[in-house]
């Protein structure tokens, strides 16, 4: 490699820097290390210029968090006590109006009330009235019927036998002497009572004496206890021992009726604690908070009172951007000019790495086209061989069904052996150009959940022994449509590469499932497909192989082990058959391939009864078919083949000659009227000249008098192109029956239109 301008500059400079250091070796020169202690020494300085104002900051931002937390907490602390100060004050007195109540009713049964309603009715309006926190005061009988209230006279037909606070009171439950926040019956708004049970003269349950109490009383007072401002970081909070939220304050338009089960306050109670501070995040407002708790007197109830974490930390973020801005205006010029020191003393050391930098990429640039230019002749070193090859394999074929169409005796054996030893040769070939992306796939449309389970003995010879196998088909699994011969030698590449993982045994499963993928997903396919995953339990991959472990003529194996063309031909296939191949692995996880393919449009087919042959006078003539081939012995083989069947063939070697007898045949039929000599186009696609077979095809199809075409290739990108111009496709080396079964099709077609060409041209 000639070395550019760039590079002979560099090396000129190296030598001429070298020259240098040889002139100056008799001048004294500054010692090594006093150059690194300078250079220790200014980052020591830009260390302690950049650790000690942090430092500082951090000290000084945690003990002022820490001081507005405590303060937070004592606030808290001295609020929650002035409040259940109020609360006892305001539950003992309704206490001692239920007992006066109690008084006034002894000795009265529930006709006894009745009796005297208008008496009772003047005496509770008289006792509740004069306290802004009751709405109502009301007296019910044993069975929750509504006696007297202070609201009504004469009272409404109501009953509160099924409240709760009316259940509890009677079978002696302490905790719904204080009720839920409801809508009061009598009252008619929002309350929550306070009763105590009326005794019989016999000593038993006689009914309830209840005080409705307003919660917008106790939400007044938190308003004004907490400086009658609505944008305070506090709330205060009158809750039942069970959570149920009596008064809150500052209401928000949806608050829930409780506090949560699983808040620290809930486990506080539950530990008996009757006062205390816990942190917790309110389900009022989603904030976090200082919570102080107290528990009121012997009544079951606690007054809370929190105080906003966010309101904490916004304050603590102001404070903290002064002193950032205070502390680090002036270090941030002691820095530059550190930095700056430090730059120009490591500019040579970094014009060095930059050249190393820059020589490393170019090797690595090269490297990899060296790489790319190696696949790309590889690719085309293989497609051309397995060309050749193919037709060699062509020609076997079609002179060993010459001897046996001929009924050669004594030679089955050597038949046998000649076939098998084409299969063998066929798989090499597909195995070649499948690494080398010019496999031609002979696609089918095919059922996996009858088909995986019948694989079993094929996966059991690639795993081993030591493997355990699990196939899961699926149910109702869609069918897909592959090359089945690709999908066998996926598998099996896959299998291998899980056996050599799993050294000392394991397990390797197969499942097949549907997936749809959608746009908004994010997959690279979109669509239904069917999701075939081989998972093994081995040593798994780590990230650096994970990540080349499509890349052809990639392997971890030792050498002589492994080729790196197994993944490859399974990412190959997938991305051939329309889909994608993914895979995943950790150390010690095991790997998991899945192969995405497509869903097939059409069904599986399934073998039907045989039909009966037509008889022999009824069968169709043989058709006249222009064979379009270069290679001689394999054009030999086709057309002696051909000629046994029954078929008339007129052969030529390269598709301009092919393309001349037909256009000198269109003349004569539109001068004559005469019929075209030919039934059939059966043509190979590589061929030299100007033109191919796909070109010929093209040209054939535009014809205002069609033909049936029938290409022959053994390239994929052909076959793509191929494809395009709608025309049946064999790959070589195809199979003598499917072209014998394509003829008959043909010749069927022709017989039932009158031996017109013209209407038979598409059914191919």
């Amino acid at each position: 490699m000639i070395p550019d301008r760039a590079d002979s500059a560099r090396a000129g400079h190296l030598s001429r820097r070298a020259a240098d250091e040889h002139d100056d070796a008799s001048f004294p020169a500054v010692p090594e290390q006093n150059f690194q202690v300078r250079r220790i020494t200014l980052i020591a300085l830009l260390v302690a210029a950049i650790v000690l104002p942090f430092a500082y900051v951090a000290a000084m931002a945690f003990t002022d968090l820490r001081a507005r937390e405590a303060d937070a907490t004592n606030m808290t602390l001295r609020t929650v006590r002035v409040a259940e100060e109020h609360a006892l004050k305001v539950f003992d007195m309704n206490e001692t109006l239920d007992s006066r109540i109690v008084d006034l009713t002894a000795g009265l049964d529930d006709n006894g009330v009745r009796a005297r309603e208008a008496t009772i009715h003047d005496k509770l309006r008289t006792m509740g009235g004069g306290y802004p926190q009751v709405a109502a005061v009301s007296i019910f009988g044993h069975d929750g019927a509504l006696l007297a209230s202070s609201r009504y006279y004469p009272s409404p037909q109501l009953s509160i036998g099924t409240r709760d606070d009316f259940v509890g009171i009677r079978d002696g439950n302490d905790l719904e002497h204080v009720s839920k926040v409801m809508t009061g019956h009598v009252a008619g708004e929002q309350v929550f009572n306070m009763g105590i049970a009326r005794k019989a003269v016999d000593g038993s349950f006689a009914g309830v004496v209840s005080i409705a109490l307003r919660p917008s009383y106790f939400d007044a007072f938190y308003r004004e206890l907490l400086g009658g401002n609505d944008s305070t970081p506090m709330i205060m909070s009158l809750v039942r021992t069970d959570g149920a939220v009596l008064a809150h304050y500052p209401r928000g338009p949806h608050e829930p009726a409780a506090i949560a089960a699983d808040s620290p306050f809930a486990a506080a109670v539950a530990e008996g604690r009757r006062a205390g501070v816990v942190r917790m995040r309110s389900n009022f407002t989603g904030d976090n908070l200082i919570v102080a708790f107290r528990h009121v007197g012997s009544y079951p109830v606690y007054v809370l009172c929190g105080y906003r974490t966010s309101a904490i930390w916004t304050a603590w973020y102001r404070h903290l951007s002064v002193l950032i801005l205070s502390m680090f205006t002036p270090s941030i010029a002691l820095w530059c000019v550190i930095w700056l020191s430090l730059r120009r003393l490591g500019a040579e050391e970094e014009a060095w790495e930059r050249w190393q930098a820059e020589a490393s990429m170019r090797r690595s640039i090269e490297s990899a086209y060296r790489q790319s230019r190696k696949m790309e002749a590889l690719g085309t070193l293989v497609g051309s061989v397995a060309h050749d090859f193919n037709n060699l394999l062509m020609i076997l074929s079609a002179n060993v069904q010459i001897v046996r169409r001929r009924g050669v005796g004594g030679l089955e054996r050597e038949l046998s052996a000649m076939e098998r030893a084409l299969k063998s040769g066929q798989s090499l070939t597909r195995q070649l150009l499948g690494v080398a992306r010019k496999q031609p796939l002979r696609t089918e449309t095919l059922s996996l959940e009858h088909w995986l389970p019948s694989s079993r003995e094929l996966l059991h010879a690639s795993l081993g022994a030591k493997v355990s196998l699990v196939i899961d088909s699926g149910v109702n699994t869609w069918p897909v449509r592959v090359d089945v011969a690709e999908l066998e030698l996926a598998l099996i590449n896959i299998a291998v590469n899980a056996r050599d993982a799993m050294a000392n045994g394991g397990r390797f499963t197969v499942r097949a499932s549907n997936v749809v993928f959608r746009h908004e997903d994010g997959f690279p396919l979109t669509g239904d497909f069917v999701q075939v995953s081989l998972e093994d339990t081995g040593a798994g991959m780590a990230p650096e192989v994970l990540a080349r472990a499509f890349e052809p003529l990639f392997t971890t194996k030792p050498k002589g082990a492994g080729t790196g063309l197994g993944l490859p031909q399974v990412f190959a296939f997938c991305e051939s058959s329309g889909g994608l191949a993914a895979i995943d692995s950790a150390i010690g996880a095991g790997t998991s391939v899945r192969l995405y393919l497509p869903r097939a449009t059409s069904e599986p087919q399934t073998a039907g009864p045989a039909e009966a042959l037509a008889p022999e006078s009824d069968a169709p003539q043989g058709l006249r078919v222009l064979l379009v081939e270069d290679n001689a012995e394999v054009a030999a083989g086709t057309e002696a083949l051909l000629q046994m069947m029954g078929h008339q063939v007129t052969c030529v070697f390269n598709a301009d000659m092919a393309l001349r007898l037909l256009d000198d045949a269109r003349a004569k039929r539109a001068s004559t009227g005469e019929a075209l000599p030919y039934d059939l186009v059966l043509s190979d696609i590589h061929m030299p000249g100007k033109l191919n077979g796909i070109d010929l095809a093209e040209a054939v199809l535009a014809f205002d008098t069609q033909l049936p075409v029938i290409l022959v290739t053994g390239y994929a990108e052909e076959l793509d192109r191929a494809r395009h111009v709608n025309v049946r496709v064999l790959s070589k080396p195809f199979d003598i029956g499917l072209l014998e079964k394509l003829l008959e099709t043909i010749q069927h077609n022709l017989a039932q239109t009158g031996a017109d060409p013209q209407t038979h041209a598409a059914d191919t």
